[in-house]
């Protein structure tokens, strides 16, 4: 079990780059002769996908550790 979590974050923290741009902001952005601007904005939209999930995971954890922790001390009294 922990050697699939260790592969799933490596997996997710260094996944293939892919375009997250939406149709129209790629069309406008390849029209240009400047692709540094199209890396940038598409980043910064996998930046912001990004957080949301690991806030979601953070949360979690802690919800399952707290009410796990719980669990292990109404069975010790």
């Amino acid at each position: 079990m922990k050697q699939k979590t260790i592969f799933f974050l490596i997996v997710f923290f260094f996944h293939i780059k892919m375009n997250a741009q939406c149709a129209m902001c790629r069309a406008v952005l390849e029209s240009g002769d400047d692709q540094s601007a199209a890396a940038g904005i598409n980043d910064g939209i996998m930046f912001l996908m990004a957080v949301p999930y690991i806030l979601v995971a953070v949360i979690g954890f802690f919800v399952y550790r707290t009410f796990n922790n719980s669990k292990k001390s109404k069975k010790t009294t």
